[in-house]
């Protein structure tokens, strides 16, 4: 072969190798990977082919995260020794643009105990201030959030609370609690940390201020009635309230000092008007009722009290008189009551006799007195219907109408007493 044969040969292998070059350039180029069932997306869009395609063979690839990541197979990297045992898939929790960030952990899928992960290598685990305690942390906690846990009380020994509540591991007495030695559950329940219930029983006597000061408990309000005594002078351990307070230091004639209205109870609005101390009426064990000394009071003045609001007052159904109270009524007793007929017509009947004996309507008054008031004022003018002419020889009762000055004189023998007259 001459030189030139030589040379055209050259150029020709050359040319060959340009074209071969160009033709896979170009295949690389124009072939879409997502025709195979498996689009490049992620960190797979960097790797080279023969990465997954070794030695050439593209057939058969695995698709699924599994047949790739997995120690002794294709060249990628690997499921680490200390890989949380699960069954999951791989894009259960990673994804193809970052294999070391895990976007969620379904623990649906995890196999065995919380701390074969939560070990603090794996995961994240128990802090160094946790309580100590044997419980999976699932007794606990719960997989959608860390925190707040749930904690069963079931297996606490009686006594031991603050081996938990002490500040660090878990919630504690405040600075505001009341000074004491005693466990948490002498007071607490596990169910509710507020109310407490506390046992007075220890506590001495007269020593209630040194808890209840307004500071570490419930003490007295802006309005509470001025004192040096003790709380347990008035209230109990079981009630604050109804108070029993006792009167007996109180100095006669002093009852508004407290008895105000704002301080404790005053008199109300309709309360009679009177510059009295309140214990001219009232007491100490009973506030009503009230027991009212007449004995200032001016004869004939009953009825600026005794006028229905004020005071009792006359019923609808009393007698019609101007009269004033004390005319008939006493002030021992309001019934029964003693009335004195002024009337000239009327004769003392020497017994007691009911008002309707006479008054045969409401209200009584002097025209309604008369059951025949013909014959009034005389005795006939009640009488009349009594009258029996058999026993007056046959005389008119008009003739005998003055029973008393015709006959019937009032006499030991001859009374309105006796009912043979």
């Amino acid at each position: 072969m001459n030189r030139f044969s030589q040379l055209n040969s050259l150029l020709m292998f050359l040319l060959l190798c340009l074209c071969s070059t160009s033709a896979m350039a170009a295949l690389d180029n124009e072939f879409d990977h997502a025709t195979t069932g498996f689009d490049l997306t992620g960190m797979h869009r960097s790797v080279s082919c023969e990465t997954c395609h070794q030695s050439g063979v593209f057939k058969g690839t695995p698709k699924q995260c599994m047949g790739c990541h997995l120690q002794g197979r294709i060249a990628s990297s690997s499921i680490p020794s200390n890989h949380i045992a699960t069954n999951n898939d791989c894009e259960s929790c990673h994804t193809v643009t970052q294999w070391s960030r895990v976007r969620i952990v379904d623990h649906s899928a995890v196999m065995g105990s919380c701390i074969s992960c939560h070990n603090r290598s794996s995961a994240e685990g128990v802090p160094s201030n946790h309580p100590a305690m044997t419980a999976d942390c699932s007794s606990c906690h719960r997989t959608s959030t860390w925190t707040s846990v749930q904690f069963s009380h079931s297996d606490a020994q009686p006594g031991q609370c603050a081996a938990c509540h002490n500040g660090i591991f878990s919630e504690s007495k405040t600075a505001t609690h009341i000074p004491t030695t005693e466990t948490c559950d002498t007071c607490h329940s596990t169910r509710s940390w507020t109310p407490a219930s506390f046992s007075h029983d220890s506590v001495a006597p007269g020593q209630c201020a040194t808890c209840h000061n307004g500071s570490t408990a419930t003490g007295k309000s802006a309005s509470h009635i001025q004192t040096i005594a003790s709380c347990d002078t008035c209230h109990t351990t079981t009630s604050w309230m109804t108070s029993g307070f006792n009167h007996d230091g109180v100095v006669p004639g002093t009852c508004a000092t407290c008895h105000n209205g704002t301080t404790a109870t005053g008199k109300s609005a309709s309360h009679i008007q009177t510059t009295e101390s309140c214990d001219a009426c009232h007491s100490t064990t009973s506030w009503i009722t009230a027991g009212f000394n007449h004995d200032s009071v001016v004869p004939g003045t009953c009825a600026t009290c005794h006028n229905g609001s004020t005071s009792t007052g006359k019923p609808s159904g009393h007698l019609v008189t101007s009269a004033s109270c004390d005319d008939c009524h006493t002030t021992s007793a309001w019934t029964p009551a003693s009335f004195t007929h002024s009337s000239p017509n009327y004769v003392d009947h020497g017994r007691t006799i009911s008002c309707s004996s006479c008054h045969r309507s409401t209200p009584e008054s002097a025209a309604n007195a008369w059951s025949n008031a013909t014959y009034a004022p005389d005795c006939a003018g009640c009488h009349a219907n009594d009258y029996e002419p058999g026993e007056h020889r046959n005389a008119s009762v008009s003739s005998l109408r003055d029973c008393a000055g015709s006959c019937h004189k009032s006499t030991p023998e001859h009374r309105a007493t006796k009912r043979s007259w």
